[in-house]
């Protein structure tokens, strides 16, 4: 087996925790990657709670230059509505220095959620 550990680097983007509202996460850097992923994990949701989970991706760290990455850019797909209980991934192809996620809520009361940046291909490793 290989270990792919000293390959990746892993931040952040949301703690899990309970959100009863949009979360937005803060940029998120790729410099000296070439390649990242988004890994988000769901627990109970409250009240027939609707999220929906995107990322985007900007050049700057400004909130305004985010935009939606466009679909060419992306490797598989996010649900419509995020279940609970659920893992979910998506890739990122793009060529923007700085990615962050967005969980929307679009209805009910809550969701226990929190999401990874996985990021791959580094122009250096072993990645500490």
């Amino acid at each position: 087996m290989r270990d792919i550990a000293p390959n990746i680097g892993v931040v952040q983007a949301v703690a899990p925790a309970v959100l009863s509202a949009t979360n937005t996460s803060a940029a998120i850097d790729l410099l000296g990657f070439e390649s990242a992923a988004v890994v988000i994990n769901t627990g109970a949701i409250v009240s027939d709670g609707d999220f929906t989970a995107k990322l985007q991706e900007s050049d700057t760290t400004t909130s305004g230059d985010f935009a939606d990455v466009d679909a060419a850019h992306l490797v598989g797909s996010l649900p419509d509505t995020l279940e609970a209980s659920s893992v979910y991934k998506q890739g990122y192809i793009g060529n923007k220095r700085y990615i962050r996620t967005v969980i929307t809520k679009n209805g009910g009361t809550s969701i226990a959620a929190g999401a990874v940046i996985v990021k791959g291909h580094p122009a250096e490793a072993p990645v500490a």
